[in-house]
């Protein structure tokens, strides 16, 4: 209760930041036996991902939908042996040895989109952080398009046409700078802060995309 009063406080770029900042003591190389991805912080990083979301408005009902319930999926089998599952990577070798991985249904298939959300979330700020002046409109289009658009099948890209209306609904980047600074911030440090986000961002989600091309899952689209 207190961890959440404190969280709270800040805004959701900063806690981010806090819980990346716990994730990085991911060891690079080719041992991804020794890969560890802690599950709670990093759902907790995608349900702050969720917060972000919303502040575009209702343009990303469908992807902030699509990560709440891979969240939910990651959550019941992490309390199915919270010890063990710990670890991502236990959960994707326990599918990955039943044969299971690659259903529908699966953990690990949870983990991809989960994934590739956060590569979508990283490529907006990386475009509004070099580009302030770009419209919101375009920043959102470009990275859907590059992010998440390739591996949507043509059901889950169907239900993605409405994108080009609702675009339409995305706040200007002032607005959106406003919400993601909330009340007691201010510009410049929402611009440091969202390039520390970025720092920890990128090489966690580079060890994640090795560690799915391992388990064959990084080239899986949706059906």
């Amino acid at each position: 209760m207190k961890r959440k009063r404190e969280l709270e406080k800040v805004s959701e770029i900063r806690s981010a930041i806090e819980e990346l900042s716990m994730m990085v003591k991911l060891k690079p190389g080719d041992n991804h036996d020794a890969a560890h991805i802690p599950t709670k912080p990093f759902l907790h990083v995608c349900n702050l991902v969720i917060q972000i979301l919303d502040k575009i408005g209702p343009t990303m009902a469908v992807l902030r939908q699509d990560i709440h319930q891979n969240i939910q999926r990651l959550e019941i089998f992490h309390e199915s042996d919270p010890s063990l599952y710990s670890n991502l990577v236990e959960i994707m070798k326990k599918e990955a040895s039943e044969g299971n991985a690659r259903k529908t249904t699966s953990s690990s298939k949870a983990f991809v989109w989960l994934t590739r959300s956060l590569d979508f979330t990283l490529a907006l700020l990386q475009k509004l952080s070099r580009d302030p002046e770009q419209s919101m409109e375009q920043a959102v289009e470009e990275s859907y398009n590059i992010t998440l658009k390739p591996w949507h099948g043509w059901i889950s890209s169907a239900a993605f046409k409405y994108l080009q209306v609702a675009l339409q609904l995305v706040p200007d980047n002032k607005t959106f700078t406003n919400l993601l600074m909330g009340k007691d911030g201010n510009n410049e440090t929402l611009k440091e802060e969202t390039q520390n986000l970025i720092t920890l961002l990128s090489p966690l989600l580079e060890e994640i995309h090795s560690i799915l091309r391992v388990y064959d899952m990084d080239r899986l689209k949706s059906t």
